[in-house]
């Protein structure tokens, strides 16, 4: 398959933030749908089709929250004033033309199919959030196979700018977030690559790509949400890549 590019963000990931870096986020501008929609679908549904293991985990206690999900996010897809999503007899017609079954039995799986977001879900147990189910078709250089049934601190290892003392805000925010209130940030790295399924063990490091000259630029768009119902907080992940020409950042 080509380079899936887009050719613009709708923010400007350049400011560097320190962690957490959190603003707020309108809820009706969550889910986004850009120009590489329909090139980053067929991958998603090639990824979910031929390596569901890889992609997807859920763990039984997070169906409901799974659940609760999709119907947030459907919702809000046959909002949008674009009308580019119809859903009829169960089945959800997507900006692309596929046609997607409306799979209740496997919410995560469906969501996949539907939008460009990554989605994790979070469930307090003890004093932590724990991943218990993820579609995760673009990691950028972590497992789902190892972060799994983990608590956000095992997350981030070994991320080395995740201090103890950004680890307690990252999780007085996860604690805090309200529902229908996301919050959201961005992330800057320059890549030698544009693959977006780069998913990489805890003891591999990421190959350096010299942001002098690296090709792509990779940005993810960052957005955290509770469920209302379930009170679980989804983690939302929308991935960018540019190449380097089509790339206007703040010097």
């Amino acid at each position: 398959m080509n380079d899936v590019l887009q050719k613009s963000m709708p923010f400007d990931p350049s400011e560097d933030k320190p962690l957490p870096g959190i603003a707020p986020l309108a809820f009706e501008d969550w889910l986004i749908v850009d120009d590489a929609y329909a090139c980053q679908m067929a991958l998603r549904a090639e990824l979910i089709s031929e390596s569901r293991s890889i992609v997807l985990q859920i763990d039984p206690k997070a169906q409901a929250a799974a659940l609760e999900l999709l119907e947030k996010c459907l919702n809000l897809l046959l909002a949008r004033p674009e009308r580019d999503f119809e859903c009829k007899d169960g089945i959800i017609t997507c900006p692309d033309g596929r046609r997607v079954p409306l799979n209740q039995a496997d919410p995560l799986g469906t969501l996949g199919l539907l939008t460009q977001e990554d989605f994790c879900i979070l469930q307090k147990d003890g004093d932590e959030h724990v991943l218990t189910g993820a579609v995760l078709c673009f990691p950028a250089s972590w497992a789902l196979s190892e972060k799994f049934l983990r608590p956000l601190v095992g997350i981030h290892q070994p991320v080395d700018s995740y201090t103890d003392n950004i680890a307690k805000r990252v999780q007085r925010l996860f604690d805090g977030v309200r529902a229908n209130r996301p919050l959201w940030r961005s992330n800057a790295l320059w890549y030698a690559d544009a693959i977006l399924h780069q998913p990489r063990r805890a003891s591999e490091r990421r190959p350096f790509a010299d942001p002098q000259t690296a090709p792509y630029f990779r940005s993810e768009k960052q957005s955290i949400l509770r469920l209302p119902q379930s009170d679980a907080v989804v983690f939302s992940i929308h991935t960018f890549v540019l190449a380097r020409e089509n790339v206007a950042l703040r010097s």
